[in-house]
């Protein structure tokens, strides 16, 4: 044996840094309705990190910070991905569409946002009112979402997390 395999057999290599998770940043927003529903929208990394902005009827004053589990983001990929546009693309389901011929009026709106370093973003446009029968699986996903993401408590408005902004 040689003194450099010697050597390189005793070498130690530093512990691999974490590795963020990688994947597509998911930004959902809630729109307004003709009560009081909550608006706000939610973005959250591929990483954990995730915010949540409100705008009305939430239960947080301002800007949020949390984190979410590599499951938890994979719930939400997961969730959201059978209704996920082709990349680049921006799909609408909304008054006048052909998927929305049943609808209901002073529902929220719903926008979910994919994005990937300089891909160009991808969107789903939902108006919550549409609701003919091949919608349902879209509206049970984004019901799930507060849940899945564990930001019930501040996005429901009289919730101990802090004051109503209404």
């Amino acid at each position: 044996m040689t003194l450099t395999g010697a050597l390189a057999g005793c070498a130690t290599t530093p512990a691999p840094s974490p590795v963020a998770m990688q994947g597509e940043t998911i930004r959902f927003a809630a729109g307004r309705c003709m009560g009081a529903c909550p608006v706000y929208s939610v973005t959250v990394e591929p990483d954990g990190s995730g915010v949540l902005v409100p705008e009305k009827h939430t239960s947080v004053p301002g800007e949020t910070r949390f984190t979410v589990t590599p499951q938890q983001y994979r719930r939400l990929r997961d969730s959201l991905a059978p209704f996920r546009p082709a990349t680049g693309t921006e799909k609408r389901i909304g008054a006048g569409d052909a998927d929305c011929r049943r609808m209901a009026t002073d529902m929220p709106s719903y926008q979910i946002r994919w994005t990937w370093r300089d891909q160009p973003r991808t969107q789903i446009d939902y108006y919550g009112g549409c609701h003919d029968p091949q919608n349902a699986r879209l509206r049970a996903a984004i019901a799930a979402v507060p849940r899945m993401l564990d930001i019930e408590p501040m996005i429901t408005p009289g919730s101990n997390t802090g004051k109503a902004r209404s």
